[in-house]
């Protein structure tokens, strides 16, 4: 059975067709990229995926199960966790509690616990904050754990993100343009954040990135679509030799 299997996703907003006909399919311990030019609804599928918005036609299964008509936070306890175009961490907090919150659903105790401080509340705090320190620590941020990601350089804070989407456990890691606003320095290092975590936690990632540089780097294969359907999809060697990418988005130059 597929991870993720996706057919015939359409979703418009008013008379602007964003997705037209999507589908594809994702296997177990893959990296695929979604690739096209701005405005091609790439994102839109993330979050038709994510249920921030409901499709108009087409299915979502995911392993097997109906994703069509669930909510953000029932489709992420399946398994599908993301990060986003625009880093979108809670700046007030700290860089520990940023991923505490993210253990929410995963919590044990009631408000009668909140309300008496019981043991069951406190044994629960504790393994949240053991387990969000471990992260921090394989992913080289416990010296950071105290401090507000809005302080830290932006490299740093898009692996807070990234470290934050796996609290959850997923099976499915959505990344959306992870590379947006880094120098080249920083872009290098997230290949090989990306290729780790893939490694390390089994999980299969879906990649929207313009920097062709990491995209074929480290994907598997590569879906390109554009104005919402799909034009090509294929190896990285035969994406970037498909005439059709190459007038559509990539240019000669890239070649």
């Amino acid at each position: 059975m597929p991870l993720l299997q996706i057919d015939g996703l359409t979703h418009a907003f008013g008379g602007l067709m964003a997705v037209a006909g999507f589908s594809t399919t994702l296997n177990h311990d893959e990296t695929v990229g979604l690739i096209g030019p701005n405005g091609a609804g790439k994102t839109t599928v993330f979050n038709l995926l994510c249920g921030l918005y409901r499709p108009q036609k087409g299915e979502l299964l995911f392993e097997g199960r109906r994703l069509n008509g669930l909510r953000p936070h029932q489709i992420t306890s399946l398994g599908i966790g993301r990060t986003f175009q625009n880093i979108r961490l809670w700046n007030e907090l700290s860089v520990l509690d940023n991923l505490r919150i993210a253990h929410y659903s995963q919590m044990n105790y009631g408000f009668l616990d909140t309300i008496f401080l019981t043991p069951r509340l406190r044994a629960s705090e504790r393994r949240v904050r053991d387990e969000a320190m471990e992260l921090l620590r394989l992913f080289r941020l416990e010296s950071h754990y105290q401090d507000r990601p809005r302080n830290l350089a932006y490299g740093l804070q898009r692996r807070v993100e990234i470290c934050r989407a796996l609290v959850m456990k997923p099976k499915l890691l959505l990344l959306d343009e992870p590379a947006a606003g880094m120098n080249q320095g920083e872009i290098d290092e997230l290949v090989e954040l990306i290729r780790w975590v893939r490694r390390e936690f089994r999980v299969t990632v879906w990649l929207i990135e313009h920097q062709m540089r990491v995209v074929m780097s480290i994907c598997d294969r590569i879906q390109v679509v554009d104005f919402g359907k799909t034009i090509a999809q294929g190896t990285p060697d035969e994406i970037r030799n498909d005439r059709r990418v190459i007038d559509a988005y990539l240019g000669e130059e890239a070649v």
